[in-house]
């Protein structure tokens, strides 16, 4: 099988991409990728470390408001097309996929365009405005949420792909990270990139966890480490930069603070991690809050939204949520329920339909 592949900005992007590669590599020991990202985003160093071909093409996003820097965007765009269908043709491929990011609408028109088969993952429980763009050059929409229904286009409920990969991670040694195994462990995450807001906040709690019985690490983004690292903390609070393969720590972690992306979210229904979730408010159309409250409204996690966020307020919330097991366990049994534990081949599958349609 050859496919031509594209998403890009996020590794929430990124990852299914790449979950998908990895799947259709199983299934066909004889198949070729072609990716096609941005050429200033975080793909673009990625994808070709994985030894996977690599066009790039310059796009920019487009401003919700008036602004003359749509004009160039726009520019961008129309070359960028234009470039995809002379390398979509040249590589030929039996199906082109897109898991968005903004970088995938050029690709995705150019290949519909040019008479190839189209499959588009949407991660969020809302259409982003390329996948949006783009319904209408889609030949088969996969969907992370079983509450997303979108008219005029097929559809299908397949889940995160990232879910399955994590599900089938090993948990990692809590003491390969100075964790204590007898101890419950708080594990709070917000990006690889961090949170200015919410780190602001952490860094009012690092000496406020001192009289826990349970640990805390913090993930807090290589912008921000060498900040904590010069804060007073208590002993039983670890800080770290970045933790490769997250999913295997999540495994061993009784309650994970974190932000609502897709991506996270699905992670924390294939590893079955109590969470307390704060959606960033700073994201189109609201869909970090739109993504939670889709497990907050099944019992599968706790909000708690940024404008009440407080170092008190947190650590409560950490409090109420780790001693109360029934409330874990109920949480857990509900991730459960929600998780797709076949995503990767369910989207596989989608795929196969359309190469075989060709």
């Amino acid at each position: 099988m050859r496919v031509v592949i594209s998403a890009g900005g996020t590794g929430g992007h990124i990852n299914p991409a790449l979950a998908i590669i990895d799947k259709i590599k199983k299934e066909d020991k004889s198949s070729e990728f072609l990716y096609i990202g941005t050429s200033d985003r975080m793909e673009k160093d990625i994808i070709p470390s994985k030894n996977i071909p690599y066009v790039s093409i310059e796009m920019q996003g487009l401003k919700r408001s008036l602004s003359l820097k749509n004009v160039n965007a726009i520019i961008k765009y129309i070359k960028g097309i234009n470039k995809c269908k002379k390398e979509i043709k040249k590589f030929n491929p039996d199906i082109v996929i897109g898991t968005g990011g903004y970088v995938t609408a050029p690709v995705i028109y150019a290949a519909k365009k040019c008479g190839y088969k189209t499959l588009v993952h949407e991660q969020n429980s809302i259409l982003g405005l390329s996948n949006k763009i783009l319904l209408k050059y889609t030949d088969t929409l996969c969907t992370s949420f079983e509450s997303m229904k979108i008219n005029n286009v097929h559809y299908v409920y397949t889940g995160n792909p990232t879910s399955e990969s994590a599900r089938e991670k090993k948990a990692y040694d809590k003491s390969s990270f100075n964790l204590s195994k007898s101890k419950k462990l708080v594990l709070i995450v917000m990006g690889s990139l961090g949170s200015s807001t919410v780190n602001e906040v952490l860094k009012k709690s690092l000496m406020k966890f001192e009289n826990k019985s349970y640990e805390v690490a913090i993930v807090t983004g290589k912008n921000y480490y060498e900040d904590f690292k010069k804060l007073e903390k208590s002993k039983n609070v670890f800080i770290f930069p970045y933790i490769d393969d997250l999913p295997r720590l999540m495994k061993v972690t009784d309650v994970f603070v974190s932000r609502a992306g897709a991506s996270t979210l699905s992670e924390i229904m294939a590893t079955k991690t109590p969470s307390i979730l704060i959606p960033s408010p700073y994201v189109t159309e609201n869909h970090q809050y739109k993504n939670a409250m889709d497990l907050v409204n099944k019992n599968a996690a706790v909000l708690l939204e940024e404008k009440d966020l407080s170092n008190e307020r947190l650590i409560n919330e950490i409090d109420n949520l780790i001693n109360d097991s029934n409330k874990i366990l109920d949480i857990k049994d509900n991730l459960d329920k929600l998780c797709k534990k076949n995503s990767t081949t369910l989207i596989y599958n989608e795929i196969l339909k359309l190469v075989n349609k060709k």
